[in-house]
């Protein structure tokens, strides 16, 4: 099993990006599938996640109305567009399979399973 994130770069602020996450060795139809960014000196956190059940779509309130993420079970790849980037933003980001766990009236869970891949370096700087 392999996800390679990849698309990363230099971005000006309310610019534009689209990351992608390449998944291998197993059916994206059958897992969820996350965005998770680490900056310098901070844990690595949860941005967007993508369930398999319905194909329900979640977002870190840090993101949500800038961030879309989508799925393309033929390319067996997951999306993430980033747009109107800030620069706190910047991160190293890193796609990852994942459980969602939705409990009412808490907060939504997102919990990483499998080894990480490489991620891709997204710098969002004039």
């Amino acid at each position: 099993v392999q996800l390679q994130a990849s698309g990363g770069g230099l971005v000006q602020p309310g610019g534009s990006l689209r990351l992608s996450c390449a998944a291998s060795g197993f059916n994206l139809d059958d897992f969820a599938v996350g965005w998770f960014r680490q900056s310098p000196g901070k844990e690595r956190g949860w941005v967007s996640c993508h369930s398999s059940a319905d194909g329900s779509t979640y977002y870190a309130d840090s993101v949500k109305g800038r961030f879309t993420i989508s799925r393309d079970i033929a390319a067996a790849t997951v999306y993430l567009q980033m747009n109107n980037v800030r620069p706190e933003d910047t991160a190293i980001y890193y796609c990852s399979r994942v459980h969602i766990v939705e409990v009412p009236g808490s907060p939504l869970r997102v919990r990483p399973f499998g080894s990480w891949g490489q991620g891709t370096l997204v710098t969002v700087s004039s």
